[in-house]
């Protein structure tokens, strides 16, 4: 966990400003031994939502021992280069990826639930290892998507005042809590930030966040317009993510009985149709699937690794980091059964870097 000073100079408003106050950070940093075995592959930063700038991301991995860091921001990749250069700066080699919406419609899941609370037939998918010369080409795509989610996300705002009895402007109150002029996402998170903020403006930053988490789980479905125009279809987000050189993969979620973060209240997911569903995305191309073992059991976790063994596909892992209570370590990772998550991770940052490890 960084120290708020820290954390103030490392999320400046600048990316210069962040750079130029981590060189200055390292100097005087007391870093413990890179740890082999501690990979996280999926990290917000606050160009989607986050305490963390990429710059205060990969100075609290490195804080807590992890050997590599890859951030993977909702809608946007305009984090990626900064983040690149902060692992430079700290010797931390990083990967660089993005999270979006995809709609399932033409396929069996077109009607069902996967890995998405909020909405039937949209599923979560990440795009990895993206190689850094196309990363504009990743963040150009993504521009209009995110253009098209704020006409939603000024939607739910005007239903949280309705809901709330408190005032909610989209410009005033949401955009300014987000990197959207910088190329970032606004997500539904923002908007949750923005009604605890007008619920008590005194809170510190952990109360802040729990209470976002807590407005997640239980505020949003009051809200909650459906994503459209935002979320490609999955053919056509293939075909893109072929493009870039990226490797896409399924975010498998899983069936919750209890969330271990306090943002996702117990609800059933994919489990139900897993197996159907390893056969459609398999046969639609996608040939990865990351998850998150410390959010899994361990009969979920055999069965959605075996499906991958059957079907030859890339395994990735990484915890969901999006707020300030969470720590970048991965205990899981110990484990000798998961030598394959670590295994693939330093594939994912060999292949972005054009086959050759920094």
């Amino acid at each position: 966990m960084i120290d708020e000073k820290i954390l103030k100079r490392l999320n400046a408003p600048t990316k210069k400003e962040r750079l130029d106050n981590l060189r200055q950070e390292a100097l005087s940093a007391d870093f413990p031994p890179m740890n082999p075995r501690f990979i996280n592959n999926h990290i917000h930063t606050f160009y989607s939502f986050s305490p963390y700038s990429p710059s205060a991301a990969v100075y609290a991995a490195r804080a807590e021992g992890l050997c590599t860091a890859g951030i993977v921001d909702h809608d946007s990749m305009g984090g990626a280069e900064e983040f690149i250069e902060a692992g430079k700066i700290l010797g931390l080699p990083v990967t660089v990826g993005v999270e979006a919406r995809v709609s399932m419609a033409g396929t069996p899941f077109e009607r069902l639930r996967t890995n998405n609370p909020d909405q039937l037939g949209v599923s979560y998918m990440v795009l990895h290892a993206v190689p850094h010369e196309n990363i504009p080409m990743v963040q150009a795509f993504f521009a209009p998507l995110r253009e098209a989610r704020n006409r939603r996300n000024r939607q739910m705002a005007q239903a949280i005042s309705r809901s709330s009895g408190l005032k909610i402007d989209f410009d005033r109150d949401v955009l300014p809590l987000s990197m959207f002029h910088d190329g970032g996402g606004v997500t539904e998170r923002h908007l949750m930030q923005a009604l605890a903020r007008k619920e008590d403006p005194g809170r510190g930053m952990f109360k802040e966040y729990d209470r976002i988490g807590e407005l997640k789980k239980d505020f949003i479905p009051r809200v909650y317009v459906d994503a459209t125009d935002e979320c490609p279809a999955v053919k056509d987000y293939i075909a893109f993510a072929g493009k870039t050189g990226g490797i896409l993969a399924y975010a498998y979620l899983g069936d919750v009985t209890q969330s271990p973060t306090g943002d996702k209240k117990a609800q059933a997911f994919e489990d139900a149709h897993l197996d159907e569903l390893f056969e459609t995305i398999h046969a639609l191309g996608i040939r990865a699937v990351t998850y998150m073992p410390t959010r899994n059991s361990d009969q979920q976790l055999q069965r959605v690794r075996k499906l991958c063994d059957g079907y030859g596909m890339m395994q990735i892992s990484g915890e969901d980091i999006n707020s300030p209570r969470q720590r970048f370590v991965i205990e899981k990772m110990k484990e000798e059964r998961f030598t394959n998550l670590i295994d693939s991770t330093w594939k994912l940052i060999k292949h972005e870097n054009g086959g050759i490890l920094p």
